[in-house]
């Protein structure tokens, strides 16, 4: 038999993160961990994450709501093939998200080893440097940071500052930096007007960016399908993946053809359904990178190894693990640009 319990920290960002949303101090983390009663020291672990404003689980009762599943968990034998019947998956995608990973973790004898992978053997995987919203001088700064950092893909969010002046961020970079020098993407968190994007779109495009994600809010599709067929930039969807049930998924992606999809397991119900998202995006012949959300390292390190199944041919979304100064220490390391699980250095969790 199976035991489920969790544990919350409060998480403090490094400097407040400023999105399209609004800025945010803190953030709470839930990590479960599943052992079997007659072996308590062999613990699997998962998070499960949640953002306001983006999960569709983010209830404000969201602690009581996991208590009571975990309290179902642990009325019966819950496995990876039933774990659907435990949890659902549509309703509480980050729930799912943290008990699936804990059960892999389990099953692969409690070392935080999601996957036997070339990534948990060391193999760094390539990311972009995630610049963030705040005033000109704060993002210039980041900026520079992230380049003497070894970085050569660079992602900027875009959107909350006046149009002008994120374009002038952005001639500062090309004005050092060349396209075959460092890769820019920028994402807009949906942040245009649908009447203004494709105009801030051509603006944009003078500066030979990589990509731009979800230019406009998700929900408008045959707004985003035309906007995916004129644009001057590839546009890769990301807030338009969460919620979209299971039976819909294919038949959105067929009729807007984005350029990219971006995947956020704890936001799209985990990794068995990002491995779906993949599997339909690859059927239309779209790309895609996975991206983390503003997990702690549980939960960047599952989506790290899902990740590492792949072929890594572009850099993907996993450096958000140094965004605070009490995160649960482990192995994660970001270096030169990349990702790499450093076996000189222990996890250390609640």
């Amino acid at each position: 038999m199976l035991r489920f319990e969790y544990t919350k920290r409060e998480l403090r960002f490094n400097f407040p993160a400023k999105t399209s949303r609004g800025s945010i101090a803190t953030k709470d983390c839930f990590l479960v961990k599943v052992f079997h009663k007659e072996q308590p020291e062999v613990i699997g672990w998962g998070e499960c994450n949640i953002l306001k404003g983006l999960s569709i689980d983010a209830f404000d009762d969201y602690e009581e709501r996991l208590q009571s599943v975990l309290n179902l968990c642990n009325t019966s034998l819950v496995t990876l093939e039933n774990l659907s019947e435990f949890v659902d998956l549509e309703k509480y995608p980050s729930i799912y998200f943290g008990l699936e990973t804990a059960l892999l973790d389990l099953q692969n004898g409690g070392n935080k080893v999601i996957y036997q992978n070339s990534f948990i053997e060391g193999t760094p995987i390539p990311i972009n440097g995630l610049v963030w919203m705040g005033d000109k001088a704060f993002m210039k700064e980041q900026i520079d940071k992230k380049l003497q950092l070894g970085f050569d893909c660079i992602k900027i969010k875009v959107g909350a500052l006046n149009f002008q002046d994120e374009l002038d961020l952005l001639t500062y970079i090309r004005k050092e930096f060349s396209a075959d020098k460092i890769t820019l993407r920028v994402d807009a968190n949906g942040a245009f007007k649908v009447e203004e994007a494709l105009e801030k779109l051509k603006r944009l495009s003078e500066f030979d960016l990589h990509s731009i994600e979800q230019p406009i809010w998700a929900g408008q599709v045959e707004e985003m399908k035309a906007l995916c067929e004129k644009t001057p930039i590839p546009i890769a969807l990301d807030e338009e993946l969460i919620g979209v049930k299971k039976e819909a998924q294919f038949e959105l992606l067929k009729t807007i053809q984005p350029q990219y999809i971006i995947l956020k397991p704890a936001l799209v119900g985990g990794l068995e359904a990002s491995k779906q998202w993949i599997s339909y995006a690859e059927q239309l012949g779209i790309p895609w990178w996975m991206t983390s959300a503003l997990e702690a390292n549980i939960g960047l390190n599952a989506i790290a190894q899902f990740t590492a199944n792949y072929i890594i041919d572009k850099p993907h979304g996993l450096g958000t693990g140094q965004l605070y100064h009490n995160n649960y220490p482990s192995p994660l390391t970001v270096s030169d640009g990349t990702l790499f699980y450093d076996h000189e250095k222990e996890w250390e969790l609640d």
